[in-house]
């Protein structure tokens, strides 16, 4: 995974908007509705190449296929995993149930979307099956990004961890959430494994890290929900054996909408935690307005010398666009708590699309983020090194 050896390298965290025609085709396949097969796959071709050459042109250093041809970041798992049905009751957290015009709102704002809520459950022995759509992901990505010019410096895929697989699609099969958790650790290899062997770095998105506080755990304390993320941490480990770990970073966040979020657990709790997994690399939300304080918790409990930290510089729930110099003093931020240059990756706090229609920030917004993503990065890489970027 590079460093930023000679200027602060730029990234985000994956998903992308992927525009109105795809999302409505994608809504439409996951539902079980008749689809062109034939124009979702050259639909899904174009918005690929589409999204980065819009990466290129914005000077992202670190890129990927924005997840065009998914219709959610983790809920098309039951399209390639057998032992999948019926409907999980996932409750909803306490920003819907405290604040009812506030969900008014919210719910006006995305009246069609994937799947988030009600999608299936376990209720069999989980296998997988669609060993082609993982193929036909990454060499579509290799292919396409190798027409990019001048070359991105590195790629990622983004992948779901095992522990939002489980805390999205509940348990009604497995004796134990412990043994279902191990088979998806178990099943998903193989598409993490994918991943790793065509070159690119492996994300793990894992909201199920900080998120799930508020939604399936609710009723638990902080000291018991740590213990439950140890757990899913422990299985993300399994799940990434033999994966160098220099090749691997993991994305942690509360959730991707915008609202109250004033039941989120601290970043402090969960530190210790999130420091035991075998990767090189964080993704940590810290740039908007209930994370920005965030950076005392690194100072506590100091970042692994053996890890980069990718701060979130950017705000993927709002349509303001970030003055170049507040990034850069982000970015500063980071780099005093790291203690390390080079240590640091500017990235963004989450995806601008995880689900098909869940976008909170206008596609053509979010190209101009990246864009002040990267020019204040240039602006804390001349403060940093005492030049301009190369």
């Amino acid at each position: 995974m590079h460093k930023s050896v000679d200027h602060i390298l730029i990234t985000h965290t994956g998903s992308l908007p992927r525009g109105a025609e795809l999302n409505d085709l994608l809504i439409a396949d996951e539902a079980g509705e008749k689809v062109d097969k034939a124009k979702l796959t050259d639909m899904v071709e174009k918005r690929v190449a589409y999204v980065l050459g819009k990466q290129r042109e914005a000077g992202v250093d670190v890129a990927n296929d924005g997840e065009q041809g998914r219709v959610g970041f983790q809920t098309y798992v039951p399209q390639r995993l057998s032992g999948f049905g019926g409907e999980s009751k996932r409750p909803y957290g306490q920003d819907w149930v405290q604040f009812p015009l506030y969900y008014k709102m919210f719910a006006s704002r995305l009246p069609k979307t994937g799947k988030v809520f009600g999608c299936p459950e376990c209720v069999g022995e989980l296998k997988y099956q669609d060993k082609d759509a993982i193929k036909t992901e990454v060499s579509r990505f290799k292919r396409l990004a190798a027409a990019v010019k001048p070359p991105f410096p590195e790629l990622f895929f983004a992948e779901p961890s095992p522990g939002i697989i489980a805390t999205t699609m509940l348990n009604a099969h497995y004796k134990s959430y412990e043994a279902y958790l191990d088979a998806i650790a178990r099943e998903m290899h193989y598409e993490y494994k994918a991943v790793a062997d065509a070159g690119f770095v492996l994300q793990l998105d894992s909201p199920d890290l900080a998120m799930e506080r508020v939604l399936l755990y609710q009723d638990k304390s902080e000291k018991e929900f740590v213990k439950i993320i140890e757990q899913h941490i422990a299985a993300l480990n399994k799940a990434i054996t033999g994966i160098p770990r220099d090749r691997v970073r993991l994305h942690v966040c509360w959730g991707n909408w915008e609202g109250p979020h004033i039941f989120d657990i601290g970043l402090e709790p969960l530190l210790l935690a999130l420091y035991q997994a075998n990767v090189g690399a964080i993704s940590i939300e810290f740039a908007n307005a209930r994370r920005q304080h965030e950076y005392a918790a690194l100072k506590k409990h100091k970042f692994p010398s053996d890890k980069i930290l990718i701060p979130g510089v950017i705000d993927s729930k709002s349509n303001v666009v970030e003055h170049p110099e507040v990034v850069a003093q982000r970015i500063e931020t980071a780099v005093a708590a790291v203690g390390d240059r080079e240590r640091v990756i500017a990235g963004v706090d989450c995806g601008f699309g995880t689900f098909a229609g869940w976008e909170w920030v206008a596609e053509d917004v979010v190209w101009l983020k990246l864009k002040t993503l990267r020019e204040g990065a240039d602006i804390a890489t001349k403060r940093l090194w005492g030049r301009k970027a190369a």
